[in-house]
């Protein structure tokens, strides 16, 4: 019997399969799924920004919404961190992630880049570019690049394919680069190659689009392939649509960038967009038949050292902050706002209900003030020892990329002059990407930043004999991708002679075993006079369920935070806005969790204490 069916069974899946097809109908100005008209209201949710133990109760909220579709970048640096190194577990399920987002009812719209902006390091591109090609020419006809990203594509596109709508998926639209016609380059020989790559792998199985703003079109849009816009609530559907017409005449308004919120930087007030504006918005560009996707509708978070930079500020360089939450109609957590539900009114008058009621609120915990122990500082000899992934001798100073490092922090050491007899003495760092500890002898003098454009200090005779800089890479550039290189890439100087003899020694911190090996090893002999401490400390949860809680580090002034290994981010609460760090539920356990603290410049007193809240504060240390 078996060997009777199967064929035939075979054969009503294959005549099932052929009857799926999403595309386009340019003359009647819309899309067509399985030959009929068909548009998406979706939402953004980088799978990236939330362990996967949320996905499901975000989806959940978002088709909720009223939604059909959710859109989501593919991040390059977190499935290839390193060369050749894959990672689709965890957090990088991929497809995980498509199949859950399925099972909820949603299409998938995929944003492959290769480079993807979204406020991240480096724009998504991995590090080690840099580190193999440091003259690669990033996002232009540059064989080297088209080389890795041909390589790249080989992984990647296979695991798309068997969810592409054309064979038996969800995923409806696959995106040829990102607002491509913001970058200078402009370089159509470039946009070809991708388009050409691309459609090998995706062929008829679902629709090729590209994105940009309005004004962007001539250099970002590719003959061929549909062409949407991005734009929030500032200025008219109406002329935007006008802009598209010149350039393509017919075929689906979609908006593929509509901002329900916007990116915030540190030493920026949080930015909050009214809902009004918002609703009011949406609701003439759905009116009109367009497609819609909310960037964001869901944030999420920055873990561990992937927020981004952009070029603003008295230095061209403001970093992001760990809190993705965007204002979002989804906040950080998760937990619908009032404006998600402002929007899932406006968006159930066009869609059909999804028969779904919206899941309330998770609770928040809260915990005791938890004594956090000082285990001495970075630059003692037995935190080298056991932290540090190198040490190199150079004449002049090295940066991360060179040394094949990713982020964490860089100490570089030299000897002051004995002959310098100037009193003070003008330090001055040629090049600082991207702010410098500076210590003499073990001990803080001062801070040079790149972001203030702060690049010398004074140094007084008889400080000591041993020029020590702690160097933080504070998140490479994501919007431009000028090969944001990290470190010191210049001379440094004391009154105009420049130093040389560098000893550099690594401390990336993406092992956490190493800081565990250091925590059971620390003696309490060990000097804790310098900066860039580390602290350890340990609370108990008791309740049979929990819930997510957010660690309030004000009091302390800028470093990075993990616990039970996992690393949640920078937090930098003196300048903000960003006070709190969301610590999500999944990583907490039962009985006892450790917290460890790299403190980077403000001297904690030995008494300290690290607090958990169950409200996040975004919006300053004052509110």
């Amino acid at each position: 019997m078996k060997l009777i069916y199967i064929p035939i069974l075979a054969a009503f899946v294959a005549a099932t399969l052929s009857e799926r097809s999403f595309t386009v109908d340019y003359e009647k100005d819309t899309f067509l799924m399985d030959g009929k008209p068909f548009r998406f209201i979706s939402g953004s949710f980088h799978y990236f920004r939330a362990l996967p133990g949320s996905w499901r109760h975000i989806l959940r909220l978002m088709r909720a919404a009223g939604l059909n579709a959710v859109m989501t970048y593919i991040e390059w640096s977190t499935h290839e961190p390193t060369e050749g190194n894959y990672n689709w577990d965890g957090i990088a399920n991929l497809e995980q992630f498509i199949q859950i987002a399925e099972e909820e009812d949603l299409y998938v719209i995929l944003r492959p880049g290769p480079y993807i902006c979204a406020e991240r390091d480096m724009g998504g591109f991995p590090y080690w570019l840099l580190t193999k090609h440091p003259n690669v020419k990033l996002r232009t006809y540059d064989f080297d690049y088209l080389h890795e990203v041909q390589k790249w594509y080989g992984v990647l596109m296979p695991k798309i394919q068997n969810h592409l709508y054309g064979r038996g998926g969800p995923v409806i639209m696959v995106s040829i680069e990102n607002e491509y016609g913001s970058f200078a380059a402009c370089d159509g020989r470039y946009l070809s190659f991708l388009k050409n790559l691309t459609e090998q792998y995706i062929q008829n199985d679902a629709v090729l689009f590209t994105n940009d703003g309005p004004e962007q079109l001539p250099c970002g849009r590719i003959p061929g392939v549909l062409a949407t816009l991005d734009f929030g609530t500032a200025g008219s559907p109406d002329n935007y649509w006008k802009k598209l017409r010149k350039y393509q005449p017919r075929g689906p308004l979609v908006n593929a960038e509509y901002y329900p919120g916007w990116l915030t930087h540190w030493m920026e007030p949080m930015s909050r967009v009214t809902a009004g504006p918002v609703v009011t918005q949406l609701r003439k560009m759905l009116s009109q038949g367009a497609s819609v996707n909310f960037y964001m509708f869901f944030g999420g978070t920055n873990f561990a050292f992937t927020a981004g930079a952009n070029d603003g500020g008295p230095g061209k360089f403001n970093t992001d902050v760990t809190s993705y939450d965007y204002d979002a109609p989804l906040d950080e957590a998760g937990d619908p706002t009032s404006k998600y539900y402002n929007l899932r009114d406006v968006i159930l008058e066009f869609l059909p209900h999804p028969g779904l009621s919206v899941p309330g609120k998770l609770p928040k915990m809260k915990f005791p003030p938890v004594k956090m122990s000082s285990l001495g500082t970075l630059l003692s000899e037995q935190a080298r020892r056991i932290l540090s992934k190198y040490s190199v001798v150079s004449q002049k100073p090295l940066g991360f990329e060179a040394l094949n490092q990713h982020s964490g922090l860089i100490l570089y050491e030299t000897q002051i002059p004995k002959d310098l007899r100037r009193d003070p003495q003008n330090l001055s760092v040629n090049n600082l990407h991207d702010r410098a500890y500076v210590h003499v002898d073990n001990k803080l003098i001062g801070v040079l930043s790149r972001e203030n454009a702060i690049y010398s200090l004074p140094i007084s005779l008889g400080v000591g004999t041993k020029l020590q800089l702690v160097v933080e890479n504070q998140g490479r550039i994501n919007y431009g991708i000028a090969n944001d290189f990290k470190g010191i890439l210049g001379a440094v100087t004391l009154d105009g002679h420049e130093l040389l003899n560098w000893t550099m020694t690594g401390f990336p911190f993406e092992d956490y075993s190493l800081l565990e090996k250091y925590i059971d090893q620390y003696s309490t002999s060990e000097d804790t006079t310098s900066s860039v401490k580390i602290f350890h400390g340990d609370f108990d949860i008791t309740a049979d369920k929990i819930f997510d809680t957010y660690l309030d580090p004000r009091g302390w002034g800028k470093g990075v935070v993990f616990i039970n290994g996992f690393n949640l981010g920078r937090y930098w609460p003196i300048v903000g806005p960003q006070v709190t760090i969301y610590v999500p539920r999944h990583i907490l356990v039962q009985g006892k969790n450790t917290i460890v603290m790299v403190e980077y410049q403000r001297d904690i007193p030995e008494d300290a204490v690290i607090n958990f809240t169950d409200v996040p504060i975004l919006d300053g240390p004052d509110n």
